[in-house]
């Protein structure tokens, strides 16, 4: 039970406009949207409860629950992880220490998987999907509410980033589609597959410690890290990929920036052939790029 309001406390408007002013003046560019949810997760209230307790007075344990969350924010640690949820294609997504914090740039590769089954007819086919280092099962999870007859595989090495994700599946009514195994990529995987999709770690060794602060101290370092180049993991799975592809089967990747010509020359170098151009994210970078495996 919280304790009563103290004369002077702010009210809940106040507050999080307060909190919003010394974001801002730290330099969040979200400094609204963020006062906004950390407000209504010390006061476990959403966007409607705090419009209707706007003029209430903070009792003492909230003002010092929400200094704590703003804090932690303040020190640069990502709403999302304070949070421990992130919203992903309309999906909300429980977080571990083990998994990405899932980005927009990445619902490009969602966005791309299905723009190439439906031009391909397969929407409402029984498919086979698989989603590699699938971390909190973002891709795989977005790609099975599109598509109600499909059957999805992820795979992770970490076994807490499985759990995360078998419970976002449970949660989210798709535990009956989705089944997770340990292992490197593609490794632990037989059969064929009629989509296979991965946000591998892309990020060059060297440029890690130049990552924002959300990023760098906050982010699994394993799923950043892509080695000397950043094409460590894209080598690894790609041609292992090409294998166990259906004929006209579909391979969809996340690129970084700059990367979409070097994963196209792998993904040819392995048999596959590209599927149209990269398709770019918001910024306009090529962010999702797409081979198919042709008839032999």
């Amino acid at each position: 039970m919280s304790q009563p309001a103290e004369r002077g406390s702010p009210t809940v408007d106040s507050a999080r406009r307060a909190l919003a002013a010394r974001l801002k003046t730290a330099g969040n560019d979200s400094a609204e949207a963020d006062a906004r949810l950390l407000t209504g997760a010390a006061l476990g209230l959403d966007l409607t409860g705090l419009i209707k307790a706007a003029s209430r007075l903070l009792s003492t344990s909230e003002s010092g629950q929400l200094e704590s969350l703003a804090r932690r924010r303040l020190a640069g640690e990502p709403v999302a992880r304070i949070l421990g949820m992130k919203e992903f294609w309309g999906l909300p997504l429980k977080l571990s220490a083990a998994t990405l914090v899932p980005r927009p740039d990445t619902e490009t590769v969602v966005e791309r998987a299905l723009e190439l089954l439906r031009a391909d007819g397969a929407l409402d086919r029984p498919l086979r999907l698989a989603d590699l280092g699938t971390g909190s099962g973002a891709i795989l999870l977005a790609l099975l509410s599109e598509l109600p007859h499909a059957q999805g595989f992820g795979t992770d090495i970490s076994e807490q980033a499985l759990e995360t994700a078998r419970d976002n599946a449970a949660r989210l009514g798709l535990a009956g589609r989705a089944i997770f195994i340990r292992c490197d990529f593609a490794s632990g995987l037989d059969g064929a597959f009629d989509l296979i999709v991965s946000n591998p770690p892309y990020i060059r060794s060297a440029d890690i410690a130049e990552l924002a602060t959300e990023v760098r101290d906050h982010d699994p370092p394993a799923a950043l890290d892509g080695g000397a180049d950043g094409l460590d993991a894209y080598r690894a799975l790609i041609s292992h990929s090409a294998g166990l592809l259906v004929s006209n089967g579909f391979l969809v990747v996340e690129a970084g920036a700059g990367q979409s010509e070097d994963i196209e020359a792998l993904m040819t170098a392995a048999g596959l052939t590209t599927a149209g151009p990269p398709k770019a994210d918001l910024g306009g970078v090529p962010r999702a790029v797409s081979g198919r495996r042709l008839p032999r």
